[in-house]
C-alpha cells in the first residue's frame, strides 16, 4: 500500500540533521529507510541526525568504502549501508535482507543510501528523496510504502 507523501523544505544542512534527529527519536524498531538523492543532497547528514536522535555518540560517517557501518550504542541499533560503489549483481551477493528480515540481527533502523542498486525492496519502508535546490536549501519527500507506520506529523 502506498500512502500520501509528505513534502518538506529544509533551509540548510542543520535543518536536514534536525529532521533526522526527529526521525531517530520516533522511528520504531525494524524501520527501513531508503535514501535517494544525488551526491551532496544530504543523505549522510540525515543519517547523522538519525543517529543523534537514537542517542548514538560515535561519529557517523558515510560507509562508501566500507559498505556497512553498524552502531549499537543508541536506543536501537543503526545499520547504515551505502551501495554507491557496487554493481547490482554484487549487492545481491551481500544478503542485505538480513538487516530488515527477522533473523540473526537485532532489529534496529536500517538506512540505505543508493537503494536503486537493491535487487529487491523490503515490503515495508520509508522512502526519503532528498533534492538540493539552488538558493533555497533542500526538498525532502517522505513516502511510506507498505505497512510502514510512522506518524509523520512529528517530523514535519
Amino acid at each position: 500500500m502506498i500512502k500520501p507523501p509528505n513534502l518538506l523544505r529544509l533551509s540548510n544542512s542543520e535543518a536536514t540533521k534536525a529532521l533526522g534527529k526527529k526521525l531517530g527519536q520516533n522511528l520504531p524498531k525494524g524501520s527501513v529507510l531508503l535514501l535517494k538523492g544525488d551526491l551532496g543532497a544530504g543523505k549522510t547528514t540525515l543519517v547523522q541526525g538519525i543517529g543523534e536522535g537514537l542517542g548514538i555518540h560515535d561519529p557517523i560517517v558515510s560507509p562508501t568504502f566500507t559498505l556497512i557501518n553498524e552502531y549499537h550504542e543508541g536506543r536501537l541499533p543503526l545499520y547504515h549501508l551505502d551501495l554507491y560503489r557496487l554493481e547490482p549483481e554484487a549487492v545481491a551477493e551481500l544478503y542485505l535482507e538480513q538487516y530488515w528480515e527477522e533473523g540473526e540481527r537485532l532489529p534496529g533502523i536500517t538506512a540505505i543510501e543508493w537503494p536503486e542498486k537493491l535487487p529487491y525492496l523490503p515490503l515495508n519502508y520509508l522512502e526519503i528523496q532528498l533534492s538540493y535546490i539552488e538558493g533555497t536549501g533542500r526538498q525532502v519527500i517522505l513516502q511510506p510504502v507498505g505497512d510502514f507506520d510512522l506518524d509523520l506529523s512529528h517530523v514535519s
